[in-house]
């Protein structure tokens, strides 16, 4: 198989955009994690709500919750920007988070029992979460506790840019983990790695065309099937997590107890009925944070209004 040589004219891109990269990292890191998260947040809340991509968190939201009305909708957009914005600026400083602080940045854990309790345990775990808060505390969080986990991931298309993420991400773990590609390679990767008694990471919450038809908010949603496919094969403990925000570059990683993974002798239902126990789950947490996920998927088959003709 033959690659092909990025141009001259792709690399000198590659290079500008991992220099932007290097550069905004650098000011977040330099003014420190508060100011960083409110730098972050309030670029983030003054120009995402005014792109295109936007209209794609404005038809998920009629669809999940019709409910809403559009200032609300207009308000949890808003409110998801500036946590994307956020997370930014906190991304350079995960490996220096204090945690348990009495005031300031930092983090803490409400459920640490149950990540304690597994680690003296042992053996295989997946944790499930979503594109909830500042997620990317997790995996530096739950290494604390002596279980760095391995991810699922879908690399940037600049390779500069994806060495500069991975290293932070390292940094913040205190140690190289593998990633997994999303693809059924990757899955049979992750599955090596769950059979030799690693710990595995999934956020379960994006459209997986190959997956399965779970419902989410009501409605069908093709979600990745893995994960239930390897803990109903291996009977490992699935750890459902999230991460709340609570202020700037201050956050708070809830553990739920694991799941009770069905066991009626029928593999394929089971799978399903733990993947329509994650979704349930996720749906609860969006419910009660709306303005903490990332609306900006497709998550469902969802069509976007049309534009309107020009005059």
């Amino acid at each position: 198989m033959t690659v092909a040589t990025p141009t001259r004219s792709a690399t000198r891109q590659m290079h500008l955009e991992a220099a932007f990269v290097c550069g905004l990292l650098a000011i977040f890191r330099r003014i420190g994690p508060v100011r960083a998260s409110n730098l972050g947040g309030f670029l983030c809340r003054m120009v995402g709500p005014c792109l295109p991509v936007s209209r794609i968190a404005d038809a998920n939201l009629r669809m999940a919750m019709p409910e809403l009305d559009a200032t609300m909708r207009r308000r949890v957009i808003r409110d998801m920007w500036d946590n994307i914005g956020r997370n930014a600026g906190e991304f350079p400083h995960l490996a220096t988070l204090p945690r348990n602080p009495g005031s300031g940045p930092g983090w803490d854990v409400v459920g640490e029992e149950y990540l304690t309790a597994q680690a003296r345990r042992g053996g295989p775990t997946i944790f499930v979460s979503g594109h909830i808060g500042n997620w990317e505390m997790l995996p530096p969080a739950v290494a604390r506790y002596g279980m760095p986990f391995s991810s699922f991931y879908r690399a940037p298309n600049n390779p500069l840019v994806d060495r500069i993420l991975c290293d932070l991400r390292d940094a913040a773990m205190g140690q190289p983990v593998p990633l997994f590609a999303k693809g059924a390679k990757g899955a049979r990767s992750a599955l090596g790695h769950i059979l030799k008694g690693g710990h595995l990471g999934m956020l379960v919450d994006q459209k997986m065309n190959d997956g399965v038809a779970a419902r989410f908010f009501g409605q069908p949603a093709m979600t990745a099937g893995a994960m239930a496919a390897m803990a109903i094969k291996l009977r490992c403990p699935v750890i459902p997590g999230y991460v709340e925000r609570l202020g700037p570059a201050r956050l708070r990683i809830h553990v739920h107890p694991p799941l009770d993974l069905p066991d009626s002798g029928n593999r394929a239902q089971d799978q399903m009925d733990l993947t329509q126990m994650v979704n349930d789950w996720i749906e609860s947490i969006i419910r009660h944070h709306p303005g903490s996920w990332l609306w900006l998927h497709r998550r469902w088959n969802v069509h976007l209004p049309k534009k309107k003709p020009k005059k």
